[in-house]
């Protein structure tokens, strides 16, 4: 597996925010994360990143326990994007990209072909190569979002961690960046609240409740009228959309 979680528990206090949880991802799946706010979903992501410590239970990235291992071997690997990733500094977008590099290089090693290529293809991927240099404080939200997307993509991960990565953009570039994140030859583990576009882009999801999952499994497995009923508190009809192959969810007025 790429990444696998035996029995974790994380807690604030005496409150287990991630409650004994286990789950297997298969290396080059796109694993949704779904649940209502304060269900542990980000909390769960952060510790499948190895953001955080589990304070019961172990996780392995293809093998690697993240207990134990080297930090610069999981940063070569694992990428994380932040729901709300900021900086204060004056920097150049393509200077925010270039940081994604920084876990291949040593501290005396010069910029290299490798770096600039993935820079540059980072760039591309998202849409961004136009403003490569525009000032990181004249974007605007959803633009910010892209260069910390590219900055993540330049890492060349093999295993991709995004929280709420369409916030803030516009309906074209979300569908353009989940669609991007889905044919990417990585693992991608993503936590929405879009459930159309869970069902449109994941190979699998899971949903939580109360710091545990509730189910997991295949969209059409998952997202049941009963299950957004009661895990969501929404009355919805789930169907086949007649554009496109998956699930599409309406919801009820």
């Amino acid at each position: 597996m790429s990444v696998s979680a035996e029995r974790i528990t994380w807690k604030i206090g005496r409150r287990a925010i991630v409650d004994d949880v286990s789950i297997d991802v298969r290396p080059g799946e796109t694993l949704g994360l779904l649940g209502p706010n304060g269900s542990g979903k980000t909390s769960l992501l952060r510790l499948l990143a190895g953001l955080r410590q589990p304070h019961a239970g172990r996780i392995t990235i293809d093998g690697i326990d993240l207990g134990t291992a080297d930090r610069r071997t999981i940063a070569k690997r694992v990428a994380f994007v932040e729901q709300h990733a900021a900086t204060n500094a004056s920097l150049k977008v393509i200077d925010v990209v270039k940081l994604g590099r920084f876990p291949h290089r040593s501290l005396f090693s010069s910029w290299s072909t490798d770096d600039q290529n993935a820079v540059e293809a980072a760039l591309e991927k998202t849409g961004i190569a136009g403003m490569r240099d525009a000032l990181w404080q004249t974007l605007s939200g959803g633009e910010k979002q892209r260069v910390h997307i590219a900055r993540a993509l330049a890492q060349t991960p093999t295993e991709l961690f995004l929280d709420e990565p369409t916030n803030h953009l516009d309906v074209h570039h979300q569908i353009s960046l989940l669609r991007l994140v889905s044919k990417l030859p990585v693992t991608s583990i993503i936590a929405l609240h879009d459930l159309n576009h869970a069902a449109m882009f994941c190979d699998r999801l899971i949903v939580m409740r109360a710091g545990k999952i509730a189910t997991a499994g295949r969209p059409e497995e998952v997202l049941t009228e009963k299950l957004l009923r009661e895990v969501f508190s929404v009355e919805a009809r789930v169907e086949p959309s007649r554009h496109h192959a998956r699930l599409h969810v309406h919801y009820l007025l």
